[in-house]
């Protein structure tokens, strides 16, 4: 069996190397599809036989993309046109980009001038997705996905395949959630290990993570913890900095719990047996809560959030907001508020993709650790 070691530097590699992995499936005769944040339908891209890969951007310096973007425009998005604009996506099939946010219902246009080589597949989503209404619209867009996908892959889209998608996706997210869960009890796991964990399953098949989660999970179970850190739990849409995650680990911190968007987010919400596959994974996107981005006027994230915390022990809740990112941004005075009331200590840290001086978020986070080790 491999050790813990092992298998963290295996997925730290697959993490630190998405185009090598783009590279090598196209190689082997896959299909690759792009799937942009958020709650992209991946599901259907894997029932058609094609791999769906992570495209959440990158750390890049900004210069072809400033072309189509004014400068107050989440860096995600503009990374992601930039790293288009450069080849680093070539070979790939299509990209499919989600409207969940303003950032992201402007890219699609700019990227058919910027990168036209990789169709672009707009995936509409409705704010109001609760009602019955909003899963029958939900529904027609995954309809109409159906429709190109399958002229990319050339297959036809079968819904006992689908069902068979979606029962690898469940698992997975059960897999991912547990793995939360035991990490929380394991503080010799860095935060940048985990962070690749969670980023590596972006670029590899679900099926394939599984199986390296599984032999993490039971790993895990047989090394006896670390010494104990001080316990955070960190919020945002995207914590995935090498400098601020070394920034966390030298100043002994743990994060034992996360509501990231490109981390335990995507794994809340399972699929549940409907009339058809189809309704199924309609009915999976209008359950999902608790997201910045999802319309929700009661705002139970931030509830979630302070319960979260707590739960696990937390002495501080780390906010990593992207910057020029409206929903986060629109949360936070309620999320500072909720901490506060619940005792808390709470922290924001501004990041984007060209950030390359982390030195007065490492000397903020240093003060966050001096107040928590008083609280302790």
């Amino acid at each position: 069996m491999k050790s813990v070691t092992e298998i963290l530097e295996q997925l730290k590699a697959i993490a630190e190397n998405p185009r090598a992995q783009k590279d090598a499936l196209i190689a082997s005769g896959k299909k690759v599809v792009l799937t942009a944040p958020v709650y992209t339908p991946e599901e259907l891209v894997h029932s058609l036989g094609m791999v769906p890969m992570g495209a959440w951007g990158g750390d890049i310096e900004l210069r072809e993309a400033k072309r189509y973007f004014p400068a107050f425009i989440c860096s995600i998005v503009q990374s992601l046109v930039e790293l288009g604009i450069k080849g680093v996506y070539d070979g790939v099939s299509a990209v499919i980009i989600p409207s969940l946010c303003d950032s992201l219902k402007v890219v699609g246009e700019n990227w058919k001038y910027a990168i036209p080589n990789i169709p672009f597949l707009p995936m509409t989503y409705p704010q109001n997705r609760k009602p019955e209404y909003g899963k029958e619209f939900t529904k027609k867009g995954y309809e109409r996905m159906i429709e190109e996908l399958e002229k990319i892959s050339g297959e036809t889209f079968d819904d006992e395949k689908l069902a068979k998608s979606i029962r690898i996706y469940n698992e997975h997210n059960t897999l991912m959630r547990e793995l939360s869960e035991v990490l929380a009890e394991h503080p010799e796991v860095t935060a940048a290990q985990r962070s690749a964990v969670f980023k590596s399953a972006f670029f590899m098949l679900k099926e394939e993570h599984s199986k390296v989660i599984r032999e993490l999970l039971e790993a895990l179970k047989e090394q006896k913890p670390g010494e104990a850190k001080i316990k955070i739990m960190t919020t945002g849409i995207l914590a995935d900095s090498p400098s601020l995650l070394n920034i966390i680990d030298s100043n002994g911190l743990q994060i034992v719990a996360d509501d990231v968007a490109a981390e335990s987010r995507q794994y809340r919400t399972d699929a549940l047996e409907d009339i058809t596959a189809l309704d199924s994974l309609s009915g999976k996107f209008c359950a999902m809560d608790h997201c910045s981005v999802l319309y929700d006027v009661e705002k139970k994230r931030i509830d979630l959030i302070v319960e979260t915390a707590k739960s696990h022990e937390a002495k501080g809740v780390l906010v990593v907001l992207t910057k020029f990112c409206d929903p986060e941004e629109f949360d936070y005075p309620l999320l500072k508020k909720a901490c506060d009331a619940a005792g808390l200590p709470i922290i924001l840290i501004e990041v984007d993709r060209q950030m390359e001086n982390y030195e007065q978020a490492g000397t903020m986070i240093e003060t966050f650790k001096d107040m928590l080790g008083k609280n302790s």
